[in-house]
């Protein structure tokens, strides 16, 4: 049986202790390479390219072009549809979490996590899911999401789903993965995961982070209601 080819991985960061030491991280790990780093979000969106990345870590805050608008440009090139965008935030200072996730980033980490976790957030955003933590969401959101470039300006919002999926949608927004979802609805695990299908074909969303961004634009789920 063949092995899985590993997850290829831009480390995209000005500080170049923090990329050796999350380099250092990766290649500890036997199913993913650190293919590339870059110290400024051009040099991100190039080497995204060139590297032929399958996720890029991506800090926001970067001279020449910062992670934000790094990751929009990463997701609006259509040679660049299967790469995943992973953006580092400092958390409680940094007010731009929500620009990202707009941009394209499938999810956040804070700079201090633990290793395992920055691992796990690798693997979980490479396979297609978003890291989004339900408490940082909320509060981030609470805090920066009224602004007058919303999303569902450009995705659909939730008025023509159905109850069921609106309850789906709901639960993704507070950061329940598929198999939560499944438990907290009485649902199979595939059928969780059909219905986040059906709700982002419906809504046009890219993934599940901007499903989180209509369901509170919305006000399907209220800020610090979580």
């Amino acid at each position: 049986m063949t092995a899985p080819m590993p997850i290829r991985v831009l480390l995209a960061d000005d500080q170049t202790l923090v990329r050796a030491s999350f380099a250092m991280l990766v290649a500890s790990a036997g199913d993913m390479e650190v293919v590339a780093e870059a110290g400024t979000g051009r040099q991100a969106v190039d080497l995204a390219r060139s590297a032929r990345a399958d996720l890029v870590v991506m800090d926001i805050r970067m001279p020449d072009l910062d992670g934000i608008e790094a990751t929009r440009l990463i997701a609006a090139d259509e040679d660049l549809a299967g790469v995943k965008v992973l953006v580092l935030t400092t958390y409680d200072t940094d007010e731009h979490i929500v620009d990202a996730l707009r941009a394209g980033a499938s999810g956040f980490l804070v700079k201090d996590i633990r290793p395992a976790e920055l691992l796990d957030a690798i693997r979980t955003v490479a396979a297609g899911d978003s890291l989004l933590s339900p408490g940082p969401t909320s509060r981030l959101i609470a805090r920066f999401l009224r602004a007058p470039d919303t999303l569902m300006s450009a995705v659909g919002g939730p008025d023509g789903l159905s109850e069921r999926e609106r309850q789906v949608l709901t639960l993704v927004a507070r950061g329940f993965n598929n198999t939560e979802i499944a438990e907290a609805l009485g649902l199979s695990p595939l059928t969780a995961k059909t219905h986040v299908s059906r709700i982002m074909g419906k809504l046009g969303a890219r993934d599940r982070a901007q499903l989180v961004i209509v369901a509170y634009e919305s006000g399907l789920v209220i800020p610090g209601a979580v």
